[in-house]
């Protein structure tokens, strides 16, 4: 099995692994191949996802290379963006518009599992690599396709990125909407992210029906459609508005409602539970002892309640943000079977005990003298080993040794290919 480059570093610490991670190491997914053909976050990030299960993933890449590697920040001539989706595989660069370049994908299709892809319909077909051209040299080939708004209907041609299918889903218009302000883009790309898991969840399914079947199928998924099932609240959305009475039931939660307070050391809190919710409102009152709402007749009924929600927030706002600490109120949420949880930034999270702990941040080279850190797997296994196994390549890197040991090409082969400029590379400058 190909590995792209050994850690170099400790990878678990505290919690599950401290020594230097050999790469026969076996995981879930040891001995899958699969071809990565992603740019920038949906593929990549599933194909991360196989390979920190254990799969060998190539990446593939045109001559102009995946697009995140142009962007900053960079460590020793390689984006810290694309280290963390692409960390741990090997990488090949090649052009596929020339003959030659289409040839040697179909070689190293013939002795893969998966072949993974985000492009826009049409494109891989049209270099003679779509799923029927490849499966009819591999039967038992799984195909993965991660699209905008699918392979099939209407809109299957459009241009999309994960801003485009959140504002068509309508995730951008609720995020929007339920915080009261004008309608904005969201800063992370969930649609690429939420669809790399889905999509993983096929590939795996796929491949457990195929160990009873024999043969691979296509797995076609969307953006648009993902982010419509990890929409927890769309049930109410398609109800009929009559059916709803908000002025008198909580609708589905509604989390955005949420208290979100200041104690008096400075620290910052979300708190779950609806503050007009039957169950919530008088646990909320005991915790920070302010009782007397309970006979406010304003707060008499989860409709008053909601009627009035702006003076009850202020009013359990004020009196959770008494609180000396952080601790102090946290233990007194507990103390009545309510739960909340620290606003921290991202590098605040990656820094406490717990991330220590569970081995939350692993630590790989930075293909020079140092690390970096970027994040790890959240699955523990009992019976295998995951995680991040490897640093990233550079373009190109691996283009020998995966057309040698995996397509079967010789030295003269490989060396012709590279002349014709079939094959490239751009290693850094020492």
């Amino acid at each position: 099995m190909l590995l792209g480059g050994v850690w170099a570093s400790t990878a678990r610490q505290h919690g599950r692994m401290v020594e230097e991670v050999s790469k026969h190491t076996p995981g879930p997914l040891t001995g899958i191949r699969v071809l990565d053909f992603g740019r920038v976050l949906a593929a990549p990030h599933c194909g991360r996802t196989l390979r920190d299960l254990g799969a060998e993933v190539i990446k593939i890449e045109a001559p102009t290379g995946d697009m995140t590697r142009s962007s900053n920040p960079r460590v020793n001539s390689i984006a810290t963006y694309f280290t963390q989706q692409n960390a741990g595989k090997s990488c090949i660069s090649l052009d596929l518009s020339k003959p030659e370049g289409a040839d040697i994908v179909r070689r190293l299709a013939v002795e893969s599992d998966v072949v993974l892809e985000n492009f826009r319909v049409g494109v891989m077909a049209k270099y003679g690599l779509g799923y029927e051209d490849l499966q009819h040299l591999n039967p038992r080939l799984i195909f993965c396709s991660i699209t905008g708004f699918g392979a099939t209907g209407p809109w299957k041609g459009r241009r999309a990125y994960a801003q485009v299918a959140q504002a068509e889903s309508g995730y951008g218009w609720t995020t929007s909407t339920r915080i009261g302000r004008p309608f904005l883009s969201e800063p992370m790309s969930h649609g690429d992210v939420y669809s790399a898991l889905q999509a993983t969840i096929a590939i795996l399914a796929a491949l457990h029906q195929r160990e009873v079947t024999g043969v691979g199928q296509h797995i076609d998924v969307s953006m648009m459609e993902t982010l419509l099932v990890v929409n927890e609240h769309l049930h109410a959305e398609l109800l009929d508005p009559a059916a709803l009475h908000p002025d008198e039931q909580i609708i589905s939660y509604q989390p955005h409602d949420y208290l979100v307070v200041t104690t008096l050391d400075g620290r910052t809190a979300s708190l779950p539970g609806h503050p007009a919710e039957n169950g919530t409102f008088p646990s909320f009152c005991k915790a920070f002892n302010c009782v007397e709402l309970l006979d406010d007749t304003r707060f008499a009924s989860t409709a008053l309640r909601l009627q009035h929600f702006e003076a009850l927030y202020e009013l359990l706002d004020a009196a959770a943000s008494k609180f000396a600490t952080y601790e102090q109120l946290d233990d007194a949420l507990d103390a009545v079977g309510l739960a909340c949880g620290e606003i921290r930034s991202p590098s605040e999270a990656a820094a406490t005990d717990w991330a220590a702990a569970r081995g939350a941040i692993a630590t790989i080279s930075d293909r020079g003298e140092g690390t970096l850190r970027i994040p790890n797997t959240p699955w523990h296994f009992s019976g295998a080993w995951t995680g991040v196994r490897g640093e990233a390549r550079y373009r190109g890197e691996d283009n020998r040794i995966v057309l040698k040991e995996v397509a079967g090409y010789s030295d003269d082969d490989i060396d012709r290919l590279e002349a014709d400029g079939v094959l490239s590379s751009r290693m850094p400058k020492r």
